[in-house]
């Protein structure tokens, strides 16, 4: 409830529909309400699942709230609250308004109960052996890391987490943080899909993409 960057982003109207809806609306169309968990401090966001047909019998904890509390441990008390036995848990949070029923499925054909997760990824702009830098005590930009290439062809293919889909082997992710895991696939979306709405930029760039309902012509031209 307590969106910093975006006041009241998740009940935010994005094109006529609350931000946490296009999440919802991926869930139900690959899932039945009663096995989807739609966690939330905020009482207008509860109202929502509720007219979706979701089951949330009382709003998230406090301890389980605001800028300290971790995904991980949302996850593992949502777990421990259930009275099913879970084996995996696909954590989709509602800032990935792009992110679609076919990603999703996608996703799920490269689970299998021996790996820690599969996570969606995007190619990564920046790298650290080709264009990321830091300061150093004297205030200058120095190279990252000291193992620099000339161009970018010269280094190896780095990916960065899109926060669109987590699908957790239950049991790794109550004894372990996810930057624990050590068997970890892949599942890469287009720039397009993952659009993160952290800031009012990302508001505004998923708002134009959303406008454009052949979007997915524009991805293949990229």
């Amino acid at each position: 409830m307590g969106s910093k960057g975006i006041p009241g982003k998740n009940k935010k109207m994005l094109l006529g529909k609350p931000l946490v809806q296009y999440t919802i609306d991926v869930a139900l169309e690959l899932f039945p309400p009663e096995i989807i968990c739609l966690s939330t401090d905020d009482p207008d966001i509860k109202l929502i699942g509720q007219k979706n047909g979701l089951n949330i019998p009382s709003l998230r904890e406090p301890e389980y709230s605001g800028d300290s509390a971790s995904a991980r441990s949302l996850i593992v008390n949502e777990i421990k609250k259930s009275n099913r036995i879970i084996k995996n848990v696909i954590y989709l949070q509602p800032t990935s308004p792009l992110r679609n029923k076919k990603n999703l499925e996608e996703a799920m054909t490269l689970y299998s109960d021996e790996i820690d997760m599969v996570v969606s990824v995007v190619h990564s702009k920046t790298n650290p052996y080709y264009n990321l830098y830091a300061e150093d005590q004297f205030k200058y930009l120095k190279p990252f890391s000291q193992s620099q290439v000339s161009n970018r062809q010269e280094s190896p293919t780095f990916y960065q987490f899109n926060g669109a889909i987590y699908i957790l082997n239950s049991e790794c992710i109550q004894n372990k943080e996810i930057h624990e895991f050590s068997a970890i696939k892949k599942y890469v979306m287009t720039p397009f899909e993952s659009v993160d709405i952290d800031e009012e930029f990302d508001w505004f760039l998923a708002e134009q993409i959303l406008k454009q309902k052949n979007y997915g012509s524009m991805e293949s031209m990229g």
